[in-house]
């Protein structure tokens, strides 16, 4: 009968109940006092029943069948590594089925395997100076020392006397909905957190973008809470914002894709000087300079309201998860997150993602005229630009013309549309140097411009590229070679998103990692550069779950 429990994993199997049923209650008395690791019923046997003959007829012999193993008569050893290669989630049925299972299931081995696979924990609870963390800091890493009785008081984990199951069902199992990308329900302004396992911590980064005009920079990053476990074995939630390290705080996960955070001890975002030092502060993380550096009142207005809309944040965020977006081979270049200038509101987190034969940028991080999750840039993969020679494209009225033919020609083939005659045909790639609707090369091809990146991008060469007189642009460091223009439309609105509209503009590709929007109506040129950055549990499930995800993320601030 344990035989019968222990393969199946449920329960006695329907013979074993009924030889149960026959037995008397003293046999069954006796049956149920037996040791549960037999040996007798630990094993199956080699050789199975006679077989009866063709045909129903009188029983041919004894026929051999081949020797069946069971689980249970693997070594230990062996049993531990096909259970470390089960997902985490399986290990506790797996207890459920015997005594000898769940013995095995206390391997430590197995867990660290489960915690390293699953969530890449590389660090070793045992040996923790050799991923750089000294005895002091055991006791007081990241946190200001507090001395007690001239000792310094545990307020990290004690590793020692914690196990690998420990931190997999406690910590990494509990919080594993938390891990990936969100955006944070912080008004027009938004943002960009990473939540991931950072050795035996679950840590929530905030990225920012590098200081302004530096759009080649690396991101910056900053903690804003973090999850471990402490002696007790349940996991303790500390919130990291301010300048008094860690304190008490809480994680509430409110419904699928989307949790809060509160602080609960505000008075550590506090600094003494009040809070002119706290915007001092916050101006040199933010923008990397002083309010008396910036001398455009506009942009220190600008600042200003930041600063006291933001702060209204600081003990209680609601995020929601965002998803990087799909990539296919026939796309331009790989979609993915970019840092872009935006004139006086600095440099902003952007998304680009493909859609047939548009592309589009989706802000990810936003200001008060254009919010985080609207649509910044609309690019028309269908009408590719051929700009003029350096010394015509100087002049802005030549590049002018030459978006305006092509807006009428988008006009005119959507009107088309509308009046029942039928989408237009395929154009390939058009040329705004001759007349609206003439194909730029013989034979284009109808996917439009991911394909006739092949051909310039294979070769190498490129088109020189100079901004015309009179745009500006926040970095003049902007390459001078371009692969190819496309037309497109910007996004621009009055403050507080007012009176939002599309105005036509030239989408600039520069290479892989880097390309640019002239928004012709503002005389302003964007540069933008790819997040050089790998982030994990952020790819969507689906096509459907990213294009779903735009929606939520564009109608929260329509």
């Amino acid at each position: 009968m344990a035989v019968c429990a222990r393969l199946c994993g449920v329960g006695p199997a329907r013979g074993c109940r009924r030889r149960q049923q026959r037995r008397g209650p003293a046999e069954t008395a006796a049956a149920d006092s037996e040791p549960d690791t037999d040996p007798e019923e630990e094993r199956i046997e080699a050789g199975s029943a006679p077989q009866s003959g063709t045909g129903g007829g009188p029983c041919a012999g004894p026929s051999p069948s081949p020797p069946r193993c069971s689980l249970l008569e693997l070594p230990p050893e062996l049993l531990v590594e096909i259970f470390a290669s089960l997902p985490g989630t399986d290990l506790p049925s797996l207890a459920q089925v015997c005594t000898k299972f769940r013995r095995i299931l206390h391997t430590d081995t197995i867990w660290r395997r489960r915690c390293r696979e699953e969530y890449g924990v590389c660090e070793n609870l045992r040996k923790l100076e050799i991923t750089g963390v000294s005895c002091r800091d055991v006791y007081a890493k990241r946190i200001n020392p507090r001395v007690k009785s001239g000792r310094f008081m545990r307020i990290l984990p004690d590793y020692e006397h914690m196990g690998y199951r420990d931190v997999y069902t406690c910590l990494l199992h509990r919080y594993r909905h938390i891990l990936g990308l969100w955006q944070p329900d912080i008004g027009p302004y938004g943002g960009l957190l990473n939540v991931v396992v950072d050795g035996l911590f679950i840590i929530g980064w905030m990225y920012l973008p590098p200081h302004d005009p530096h759009v080649d920079d690396p991101m910056r990053f900053k903690p804003l809470f973090r999850v471990h476990l402490m002696e007790r074995k349940s996991a303790t939630v500390e919130c990291m914002y301010g300048h008094k390290g860690p304190h008490n705080g809480h994680i509430q996960i409110v419904k699928k894709d989307e949790f809060s955070t509160k602080c609960n001890q505000t008075d550590h975002h506090r600094m003494s000087g009040g809070r002119q030092e706290e915007f001092r502060t916050w101006l040199r993380e933010e923008w990397g300079r002083t309010l008396e550096d910036i001398f455009h009142e506009h942009m220190q207005e600008l600042i200003l309201m930041k600063f006291i809309y933001t702060s209204q944040y600081d003990n209680c965020l609601t995020y929601r998860r965002i998803y990087l977006p799909p990539s296919r081979p026939d796309d331009l270049i790989k979609p993915g997150l970019f840092k872009g200038t935006y004139g006086s509101h600095g440099l902003e987190i952007v998304m680009l993602s493909f859609h047939g034969r548009c592309a589009r940028g989706t802000k990810i991080t936003g200001d008060p005229n254009i919010p985080a999750g609207q649509q910044t840039v609309e690019i028309d993969l269908r009408h590719r630009i051929q700009l003029p020679d350096v010394e015509n494209l100087r002049n802005f009225n030549e590049l002018s013309r030459l978006v305006l033919e092509v807006r009428e020609q988008v006009r005119q083939e959507q009107q088309q549309q509308q009046d029942g005659e039928g989408p237009a045909p395929p154009q390939g790639l058009l040329s705004a140097r001759g007349p609206p609707g003439a194909p730029a090369e013989e034979g284009g091809d109808p996917r439009g411009g991911a394909a006739a990146a092949e051909q310039p991008a294979q070769s190498g060469q490129g088109q020189p590229f100079v901004l015309p007189v009179g745009v500006s642009s926040r970095n003049e460091d902007y390459p001078r070679t371009c692969r190819m223009c496309f037309y497109g439309t910007g996004l621009i609105a009055g403050h507080g998103f007012t009176s939002p509209e599309r105005t036509p503009g030239v989408f600039v590709l520069f290479d892989e990692d880097r390309f640019g929007f002239v928004w012709l109506e503002l005389k302003s040129f964007s540069l933008y550069s790819r997040v050089q950055a790998t982030f994990r549990n952020a790819d969507a499930p689906s096509p459907q779950a990213f294009e779903e995800m735009l929606k939520n993320i564009q109608s929260l601030t329509s």
